[in-house]
């Protein structure tokens, strides 16, 4: 039987970059819903290590699986690095990513060039259930841009702009944003990781 690996995320956007990324790793990756997991997990470390290892562990210790988690989010220097880790919870957890982005955009109203410095962290936990525990760590450089702008994307990706390729990290092709992301690079470095203990 192929070895699954718990991806514990219900972020379906999520699911499909991570199954596009570990595609070619000896495993079946499946969902919390596909695993037929249905809990709230309460995040409350104060870094993306934490939190990813906080979700990683507790779903491993339900399941006896390997679990991967990650905890990712956006970081605006002008806003003194948040959202950061409060990213999917900022200005509540029902707000919409429109109203967010749009409050972000009205926040930075007026600052030019580097001053609109920001970047999406991710960080990915495995755990094993031998209670192993492996993290990796990816980044993506970019400014917040000007307007909303995109479709491929999901949360920020609409206002994050990604200098080198001339528009938003929602204006890429899921290809090419897998190759440049945060979530592409710790995952990638992961896949190295696992292809080695697996």
């Amino acid at each position: 039987m192929m070895q699954r690996i718990i991806f514990a995320t219900g972020n379906e956007g999520k699911m499909k970059e991570i199954r596009m990324l570990l595609k070619d790793l000896d495993c079946q990756v499946i969902s919390m819903k596909e695993a037929g997991i249905d809990t709230d997990i309460i995040e409350d470390g104060d870094t993306f290590e934490a939190n990813a290892i906080i979700k990683a562990k507790a779903i491993m210790e339900m399941t006896g699986e390997i679990v991967l988690a990650d905890d990712s989010g956006l970081e605006v220097d002008a806003m003194d690095k948040g959202p950061g880790v409060y990213s999917a919870r900022f200005m509540g957890e029902d707000t919409s990513y429109d109203i967010k982005n749009n409050y972000i955009l009205d926040r930075l109203n007026g600052l030019k060039g580097s001053d609109r410095s920001a970047r999406f962290v991710c960080v990915i936990a495995c755990a094993f259930p031998d209670g192993r525990i492996l993290t990796t760590r990816g980044e993506f450089e970019g400014l917040i841009g000007e307007t909303i702008s995109g479709e491929n994307g999901f949360g920020y990706d609409p206002i994050f702009w990604v200098p080198e390729y001339g528009c938003t990290s929602a204006d890429l092709s899921p290809e090419v944003k897998n190759e440049v992301s945060h979530r592409g690079k710790a995952l990638r470095e992961m896949k190295d990781k696992l292809k080695d203990l697996m």
